[in-house]
């Protein structure tokens, strides 16, 4: 059993609890708010409860820390954890900077520990899936990737919404691709004086030709969490609030000729549409396990530090852009100039 300390219990932090509970021994929990502590001490009479985190830092019974506080804490917390010999599961984004990301990285290979963020959609059965059929060649070369993902809240103050929400569908992506963003240009607006934007648009570019959208709201009536990926051979819908047939394959495309006069002829192909069967493990338990697992095993997580700094990069250049009204901003030359 692999003691485990959780940092944060608001939002996200009970479904950690509940997941890692189930999995291995929760030696203690975290909050500033002794509210919140009550309330899980009552669920978890055997778990720890304190409002200072660094409680379970000196805990020697406490192997690993999962971190679920706002984004411009996790720096300090998941670099103090990692000073304390402790293994790191972080919320996403991994940290408010790419400068900051990579100090945790090579704190953590300088005392060989874990460290993973918390990437979520990239351990559900529907990604997954999509992902094999990139691979395969069966969707053959990816051309777009669109996707809305839109709702009523919750609203940040630490970061806008393209670093909340945005940052799942770049995870996606990520994960899924096989190429990385080179470019990336971003707009958006706050309703709300001194906020961060609460309504954004997102487009990144790839060296292959392929294009990808993000539309991200906080501020919409309805909650739409739909995602568009268009492939040469077949086509991918993927609806993550579909209760069954989450992703759904068409047979649909273009196909091109050239007619006597040499000019490109645009034919249509539709074919059958299929919902390929899916694991319907849920991905918090998956990636904790994974976690774990890593922690026991030396493997490299698949969400690791490194992933967590390629998304920060993305999202800082995002937020670049969104500063100069869209300004396209080239990845690596910004990376290098930072």
């Amino acid at each position: 059993m692999i003691g485990v300390g959780l940092i944060g219990c608001g939002y996200w932090g009970p479904n950690l609890l509940r997941n890692f509970s189930d999995l291995t021994e929760v030696v203690a929990v975290a909050d500033l708010k002794e509210e919140r502590l009550k309330h899980i001490s009552g669920r978890y009479p055997a778990v720890k409860m304190t409002t200072d985190y660094e409680d379970l830092l000196h805990d020697d019974r406490i192997e690993a820390v999962v971190i679920a506080t706002p984004v411009n804490s996790h720096f300090e917390i998941a670099l103090g954890a990692l000073q304390a010999g402790k293994h790191v599961f972080v919320e996403k984004p991994l940290t408010t900077s790419s400068k900051h990301a990579e100090i945790l990285i090579n704190e953590a290979e300088r005392r060989n520990r874990v460290l993973m963020v918390d990437h979520t959609f990239v351990y559900t059965g529907a990604v997954r899936k999509i992902r094999e059929l990139v691979q395969s060649g069966e969707m053959g070369d990816v051309l777009y990737y669109d996707s809305v993902r839109i709702n009523l809240g919750l609203f940040q103050h630490d970061v806008n919404v393209i670093w909340d929400l945005a940052v799942h569908d770049l995870a996606i992506m990520d994960y899924i691709l096989p190429h990385r963003p080179c470019a990336v240009s971003a707009t958006g607006c706050s309703h709300l004086q001194g906020e961060p934007e609460n309504i954004a648009y997102l487009t990144l570019f790839f060296e292959d030709l392929s294009i990808a959208h993000v539309h991200v709201n906080w501020l919409s009536p309805v909650k739409i969490r739909r995602t568009l990926i268009g492939g040469s051979k077949k086509m991918v819908v993927y609806d993550d609030l579909e209760p069954s047939e989450k992703v759904k394959v068409y047979d649909k495309g273009i196909t091109l000729s050239e007619d006597t006069r040499y000019r490109l002829q645009v034919g249509y192909r539709a074919g059958d549409m299929w919902a390929p069967q899916l694991d319907n493990s849920e991905a918090l338990r998956t990636e904790a396990q994974h976690f774990l697992w890593c922690i026991q095993t030396g493997e490299q997580p698949l969400t690791d530090g490194h992933a967590g700094l390629r998304l920060v990069r993305i999202l800082e250049a995002a937020s670049e852009s969104i500063n100069d009204r869209g300004k396209l901003v080239e990845l690596e030359a910004w990376r290098l100039a930072a």
